[in-house]
């Protein structure tokens, strides 16, 4: 794995796999990314689902971004399919870098690498979503290339309507 680094010094960007030790700060910043969105954080359970999740189920994957030594940032991601392409498809769940660390090039120091794990894991495409109100990320995203997906909408069923749901299915 190359590492992506901004200069020589102690601001330094590396970027890397998450590690088990790496666990309680992963919550740490997902829990800023809440804040950011002006979210409810996890609780305790839920930061216990989420390391077991990450680093014993597998079924998310964590690159982890450090700034001399110190992580300002993670990429969460996991693999969906294509019917249309017959590919997998990295969906990018969340990346976020503490504000102090913004305008560094961490960020997009985490979306490249996802970048190249998708093209390294044979993928069709890569997708993510933006909150309507983030037009920064919206900014950032287009000058990369991305395209803005305006004729689909995202449709959710939260926790307590997949039980009701469930129920009707009986």
């Amino acid at each position: 794995m190359r590492n992506t680094s901004k200069s020589q010094n102690t601001n330094s960007i590396v970027v890397r796999k998450a590690t088990r030790a790496d666990g309680k700060a992963i919550v740490d910043l997902i829990a800023g990314l809440a804040k950011f969105e002006r979210l409810k954080p996890p609780d305790a359970n839920a930061r216990a689902r989420l390391v077991r999740d990450i680093f014993d189920r597998k079924l998310v994957n964590v690159f982890v971004a450090a700034v001399g030594g110190k992580l300002a940032g993670y990429a969460l991601y996991f693999y969906t399919y294509s019917s249309f392409l017959g590919k997998s498809t990295l969906f990018l769940e969340d990346i976020f870098v503490q504000q102090e660390e913004r305008r560094r090039g961490v960020g997009k120091a985490l979306f490249l690498r996802c970048v190249r794990e998708a093209n390294r894991h044979g993928c069709g495409r890569m997708k993510w979503e933006v909150l309507t109100w983030n037009r920064k990320a919206m900014d950032f995203y287009e000058k990369l290339g991305a395209e803005r997906v305006d004729d689909l909408r995202l449709f959710c069923l939260n926790e307590k309507s997949l039980r009701s749901l469930s129920q009707q299915a009986r």
